[in-house]
């Protein structure tokens, strides 16, 4: 088995052929690949260390193919879990891009795109959360973009199964992105759905201003500040920002679950609110001339005129 990724460049694991490394996180490497007919795939391949270990490897496929239920288009699709050999995968559909690529290469985005992608994930999360399924570690490199600007979630599971391993085991592992975990998951409590919503907020702040609410090199300080600081205003750092996506931001960061959005059909309706405003508003600054928009104050202008007009002829009669 090798132990660098590079050695598996133009190998086939499986029926994938491994063109290039993707990427890599702390448990798997990710390849661009190709089924036998062609069709370009990205496939996660567990390390050999976790690979080589048959608790972890039995939570990570359960986990995985948990995932590969989800079926929606704001959830990446796993088309196939397997272990080849010494290697563990799956194989799922290919996007090349990220959130958290897009953030590094462009820097804060325009709100009106942050908040389509807002969209996207809250639906694949209100889609994941019916079926009891809580994503744990959502955060920017997991949120996916086509090629049509639509965002996916990928990397259902994974945290659970790593949490799983590790209150089985023991062993000293980290469970989560640490600047992206809620408040409970910081203390070591239970979480639902709403660690999820937690994550979002602190996802769609960076969108905004190019930074995480929180910072600190040291684990517990950053642990002490998801539970007890207050995030510092989006307006603030970012004065263009509506109020309204503010409170959104806001109400996703809050520190007891309880105070978040209950589900992300919540959400998704306080977004959809959102829009139809923005879309309002944007349409009356843009009218064309000649629109009922635009003529209602000349309406209003020429009533004054002609008011003023037939007093003055009243007066005169008067004075007559």
């Amino acid at each position: 088995m090798t132990h660098t990724p590079t050695d598996l460049v133009d190998h086939t694991i499986g029926p994938y052929h491994l063109e290039r490394l993707l990427g890599q996180g702390g448990f798997a490497w990710l390849f661009v690949g190709r089924e036998l007919d062609g069709t370009p795939v990205a496939v996660k391949i567990l390390k050999p260390r976790y690979a080589a270990d048959p608790q972890f490897e039995i939570r990570f496929r359960n986990e995985a193919e948990t995932a590969a239920k989800l079926d929606h288009p704001n959830i990446i699709r796993i088309r196939f879990v397997a272990r080849s050999g010494d290697y563990v995968y799956f194989a799922m559909d290919l996007c090349t891009d990220s959130l958290g690529a897009r953030l590094a290469r462009e820097g804060p985005l325009a709100e009106r795109d942050i908040l389509a992608i807002a969209a996207d994930v809250a639906r694949g999360l209100d889609f994941a959360h019916r079926q009891g399924v809580v994503h744990r570690d959502l955060k920017p490199d997991n949120i996916l973009i086509h090629s049509d600007g639509s965002a996916v979630i990928s990397d259902f599971g994974i945290a659970r199964a790593v949490s799983g391993y590790v209150a089985s085991t023991g062993v000293n592992m980290t469970i989560g992105t640490p600047h992206y975990l809620s408040p409970e998951q910081a203390q070591g409590r239970p979480v639902d759905q709403r660690a999820d919503f937690y994550a979002l907020g602190v996802t769609l702040y960076k969108a905004a201003t190019g930074e995480v609410p929180f910072t600190s090199t040291d684990w517990f300080e950053l642990a002490r500040l998801h539970v007890e600081a207050p995030p510092p205003s989006l307006r603030k750092k970012r004065p263009e920002l509506s109020k309204r996506f503010e409170r959104v931001v806001m109400k996703c960061l809050a520190k007891h679950p309880d105070d978040r959005y209950a589900d992300a059909a919540a959400l998704l309706a306080d977004l959809g609110d959102f829009a139809t405003h923005q879309r309002a508003t944007e349409d009356v600054g843009l009218a064309p001339v000649g629109t009922n928009e635009q003529r209602v104050p000349w309406r209003l202008v020429a009533a004054i005129v002609l008011g003023v007009a037939l007093l003055v002829l009243v007066v005169v009669k008067l004075m007559r």
